[in-house]
């Protein structure tokens, strides 16, 4: 059989099972196997796993598009010395995603500038890489986007759509009152309670969160089903942007 046979053969089988990466590369892959001289078990494992190593690759950035977070962030980018109650170990367990197969919660409360956010990303990049779909939205753009779903009579079409994602982030609740959209924000994480799981960020303590959903008996079920499976990170420091203000001062003095 000729080699030009044999390559169709190749590119054919590839195309089939869906290896297009394998179609690319097995020749690098022969030349390494013959150089080495491996027998053809070891060139046969070589391939599947190349392949396996490109799916998994794949997937992740399939993942990581999926989840628009705004930047990604890791935990070791975080200054937990700046937080010195936050408990480092229990933040990194949850960056396992652990919690999500018991379908918790996390809330983290704090002043603004003290690294929510970047805990929350930072929870939903680690849940991303054991597999788990995620999806990060501020909560403004989503109460827009459930009264659209709202105005155009889908709105049950629309929610259903988020029971795909294991794990949802709703970033800033609390800067502005939510109005009318506080009932369907209710709506939507009540439709995710022992569902999915959720990562919430907020500057205000819980018995204010009235103030944003404007009616008590709401607040207080939200409350009720939030937190009853929930893990509390409480974000107690100065806003890093305040730090980085004084520290900017304070090199300028210095050259002064």
């Amino acid at each position: 059989m000729t080699s030009a046979v044999t390559q169709a053969r190749i590119d054919i089988a590839c195309g089939q099972l869906r290896m297009p990466s394998l179609l690319r590369h097995y020749p690098e892959l022969l030349r390494d196997a013959l150089e080495q001289n491996a027998d053809h078990l070891q060139f046969l494992a070589s391939c599947l796993e190349h392949e396996v190593s490109k799916k998994q690759e794949q997937k992740q950035l399939q993942l990581l598009r999926q989840a628009k977070f705004p930047k990604p962030k890791t935990l070791q980018e975080f200054e937990f010395t700046h937080i010195p109650k936050l408990p480092k170990m229990k933040v990194e367990q949850l960056a396992q995603g652990t919690f999500i197969p018991r379908r918790e919660n996390v809330i983290c409360i704090g002043r603004p500038g003290t690294g929510k956010s970047h805990i929350a990303t930072a929870i939903g990049m680690g849940a991303m890489l054991e597999g788990y779909r995620v999806r990060f939205t501020p909560v403004m753009q989503l109460i827009q986007e459930l009264q659209l779903a709202q105005s155009e009579y889908r709105l049950p079409r629309y929610l259903k759509s988020w029971d795909k994602f294991a794990l949802v982030i709703l970033d800033e609740l609390g800067y502005v009152p939510l109005g009318e959209g506080g009932k369907l924000l209710f709506q939507f994480i009540s439709q995710r309670y022992e569902q999915g799981s959720l990562v919430i960020t907020s500057n205000l303590e819980f018995s204010r969160w009235v103030d944003v959903f404007g009616d008590p008996a709401l607040t207080t079920a939200l409350l009720d089903r939030l937190t009853h499976h929930s893990h509390i990170l409480l974000f107690d420091g100065d806003s890093y942007r305040f730090r980085q203000t004084l520290g900017g001062r304070g090199k300028e003095n210095l050259r002064e």
